[in-house]
């Protein structure tokens, strides 16, 4: 669905069925007790690693791929923190990575069907093994469904009932599925860990965000991306854009900026028809696990590590990965 033209009705009919069957205000209200549950495990399992130096990227993107496993399938895909989380983080990772990489196919399209730098082939590979791990999952659920009329009534139990109206094709699920619960949970994993490092790097604002948080011719048919990074630095938009400054997020109602994509300086989830659909499952997740975080523990960095010193080098790929896993200390707050 992410790479389909929104002319195509395909897109029109699968961005319809993930509005109305997956960030729905309702879907995801009957998911809150779940989304509670599984941020109450993510807090344990950083009390359990209390005093110890850990990868927090790693182990928020497990924390929050069983959050959004659970909500969606009422499963968890992964152990949190352990090598399970690791393998689908670098396989969905390598898959965005490459997304990015220069493709002589997207300059010649004749020349797509012969695959000339294994991109394709590259892609296919890794594709199987996430696929084969979420088809485990729908295919467990089906089997289940045949033995017995009780339902989960998840997201996915919507989806397979328009499977079985034929209203949608098996292939086309899994894929709803993969960009549910493995595109979803990088994006919000990943602004999580930069967050953090953030706020690591500004002790002032640590302390203060514990207390507060609450004329070029394109083609016809031509992709065209554009630098949002670039756009939500622009110091005609921005004062000091280049600083962490929470409170210009924090102002009266009037005067804070809309994420939603009607305010073109500040576009993290895009704009228009191909606005994110995950908005609203991001926006009360995010913040949960943030202020959840900041309120059990005090974070640290490791020994020897100041907060000048935290690299938050970017690494290039179509999301703002940082370069260097981000490492602290929870230290429970007693």
């Amino acid at each position: 669905m992410i790479w389909l033209p929104s002319s195509d009705p395909l897109w029109k009919s699968l961005r319809g069925i993930v509005a109305t069957n997956v960030f729905s205000p309702r879907s995801l209200a009957v998911a809150l007790d779940v989304r509670q549950r599984k941020v109450r495990d993510m807090v344990s399992y950083f009390r359990d690693c209390a005093g110890t130096e850990l990868d927090v990227g790693q182990a928020l993107y497990g924390g929050v791929l069983n959050l959004v496993s659970s909500s969606f399938c009422s499963v968890d895909v992964v152990d949190m923190g352990g090598q399970s989380a690791q393998g689908v983080r670098k396989l969905v990772e390598d898959l965005i990575e490459v997304i990015a990489k220069p493709n002589v196919s997207d300059l010649f399209p004749f020349l797509g069907p012969l695959d000339l730098q294994g991109w394709r082939r590259w892609t296919e590979i890794r594709f199987e093994k996430i696929f084969l791990i979420l088809d485990g999952i729908i295919d467990r659920r089906m089997a289940a469904a045949n033995a017995s009329t009780e339902k989960q009534g998840d997201f996915l139990d919507s989806l397979l009932e328009l499977l079985s109206t034929g209203k949608m094709a098996r292939d086309s699920l899994t894929t709803i599925v993969f960009e549910v619960i493995a595109a979803g949970s990088d994006a919000m994993s990943i602004t999580l860990e930069w967050a953090m490092a953030e706020l690591l790097r500004n002790p002032s604002v640590m302390a203060k965000e514990g207390v507060e948080i609450g004329g070029y011719a394109v083609p016809n048919g031509s992709t065209v991306i554009f630098n949002a990074w670039a756009i939500m630095r622009d110091p005609a938009a921005w004062e000091r854009p280049h600083e962490f400054v929470p409170e210009r997020f924090l102002g009266k109602a009037d005067q804070v900026v809309d994420f939603r994509g009607k305010a073109f300086e500040f576009i993290p989830f895009g704009s228009g028809r191909r606005l994110c659909p995950g908005v609203p499952m991001a926006e009360r997740v995010v913040p949960f696990i943030l202020a959840s975080l900041l309120h059990a523990f005090e974070w640290r960095l490791p020994d020897g590590v100041s907060p000048t010193e935290l690299d938050v080098s970017e690494r290039f790929t179509t999301a703002n990965v940082m370069a260097v896993p981000l490492k602290a200390v929870p230290v429970v707050i007693t």
